[in-house]
């Protein structure tokens, strides 16, 4: 395994493993390896210091990459992605924002107070608990990757 450390056009620097250099090359030029900050597919090496080691440290750190190893995503995982990203998307530029008040304003519309619109916004695991038993449907967001960092 050969790690890297990577950079996306945006600066943003994170580290990859890949089986080899031509490996990591192929999955540049097909798009999937990924800023997991911003997203960005336009990816390059960052500059390293190599590392020589004895043997045995080098199987200790190799051992210890095998641990912490951030998988790169495969070809359906890219895709599931991008699928998920053009979701929130269509949903943040067509519904209207309502911040931590949506299970207030979803009750509004559920209950005839305020015409039916798209809406998204926050709402805790009670509210959207509550919501649902009150027969009021709600979908969360799908999680990204850049959101966790």
């Amino acid at each position: 395994m050969i790690h890297y450390t990577l950079v996306c056009d945006r600066d943003h620097s994170f580290e990859g493993w890949f089986r080899s250099s031509d490996d990591f090359d192929a999955q540049v030029a097909d798009g999937l390896v990924s800023c997991p900050i911003c997203g960005s597919v336009a990816i390059s090496r960052g500059l390293m210091a190599p590392s020589v080691q004895s043997g045995r440290a080098r199987d200790e750190r190799e051992d210890a990459a095998r641990r912490q190893t951030v998988m790169m995503p495969d070809r359906a995982q890219k895709m599931m992605l991008d699928a998920i990203r053009e979701i929130r998307k269509k949903v943040t530029e067509n519904a209207t924002y309502v911040g931590d008040r949506f299970a207030e304003e979803a009750r509004k519309m559920h209950y005839g107070e305020v015409e039916h619109q798209g809406i998204w916004g926050e709402a805790t695991t009670e509210e959207a608990s509550s919501l649902s038993e009150e027969g009021i449907e709600v979908q969360p967001l799908p999680g990204l990757p850049e959101e966790r960092n």
